[in-house]
């Protein structure tokens, strides 16, 4: 079978699984061959061999019973790099580079600051891309699940950032000699009575979901814990619910008194970042 026809045949098997199914089918054709998508749409006219179709039904079969498609690859991009994932973390979201875009522009404006933290680092996501993007930055990397560090471990390695991403099993902040001029976090935020209803508590790691009562849990303890370990004029930001704007603003102002407290919002207009500048 063609390769046009491939992506038919599995976009019409996915319809009912997944928004984006026919771009599901192209991602899926292109790992099985192992050529870029591009490739992939501008031959139609390629074959599967034997040991590629197998592969493909094998891979096609897990997609059906709901696994994510990045779980199945074991791969998958964010902030234009290519990053390890497995259940044992978070599939890296699009909506989380709005932080890492605000953390490195506040980094190119600031070249004495230069000691970052991720906390619940998950894949190394975040931390990785600082690093990559920022060649004078040095994350220090938490996370309470090992697991999760081993997985961060494997792509810190994988960008060459060895020397200045350090991996910490830590619950939320990791002590430090020195303040931290930027701590960026990607906690937990759903609320318990919510997720069970949620089709990602079934694959991805309920502990990097499960945000408490209120979906704040863990944001209000981080909030509890940064002015003591963020530096004078230092930022933090923090990626929340969508619907958790004006609770979380109140949070961290009570936290920060005196710091400026805004949100950042999203591609589609929604409360996405909590920024707080600390006072100079």
């Amino acid at each position: 079978m063609r390769a046009q026809s491939l992506i038919e045949g599995i976009k019409a098997r996915l319809a009912s699984l997944s928004e984006t199914a026919g771009l599901d089918a192209q991602v899926l054709l292109a790992h099985v061959i192992g050529s870029s998508r591009a490739w992939v749409l501008a031959h139609p006219e390629a074959r599967l061999t034997e040991q590629q179709s197998a592969t493909m039904e094998r891979l096609l079969a897990r997609l059906e019973q709901g696994e994510p498609l990045p779980y199945v690859l074991g791969s998958w991009e964010f902030y234009g790099l290519a990053f390890a994932v497995s259940p044992a973390a978070l599939i890296p979201r699009p909506e989380t580079e709005l932080m890492v875009e605000a953390a490195l522009d506040w980094l190119r404006n600031r070249p004495g600051r230069r000691l970052a933290a991720e906390v619940g680092t998950g894949s190394g996501c975040v931390a990785v891309a600082l690093a990559k993007n920022c060649p004078d930055v040095r994350v220090v990397a938490s996370d309470l699940s090992w697991d999760a560090l081993e997985l961060a471990r494997q792509n810190v390695s994988r960008h060459g950032v060895m020397d200045r991403v350090g991996l910490v099993q830590a619950d939320l902040l990791a002590p430090s000699a020195r303040r931290y001029d930027l701590i960026c976090a990607n906690l937990p935020y759903i609320p318990s009575d919510q997720l069970r209803s949620l089709r990602v508590s079934r694959w991805e790691p309920r502990q990097a979901l499960d945000g408490g009562e209120d979906g704040l849990a863990q944001i209000r303890r981080l909030l509890r814990q940064a002015p003591e370990m963020l530096a004078g004029g230092g930022l933090a930001l923090l990626e929340i619910e969508e619907r958790q704007g004006e609770r979380a603003e109140a949070l961290a102002r009570r936290a920060f008194p005196e710091a400026k407290v805004r949100l950042l919002k999203d591609l589609a207009g929604r409360d996405r970042s909590l920024r707080i500048e600390a006072a100079g």
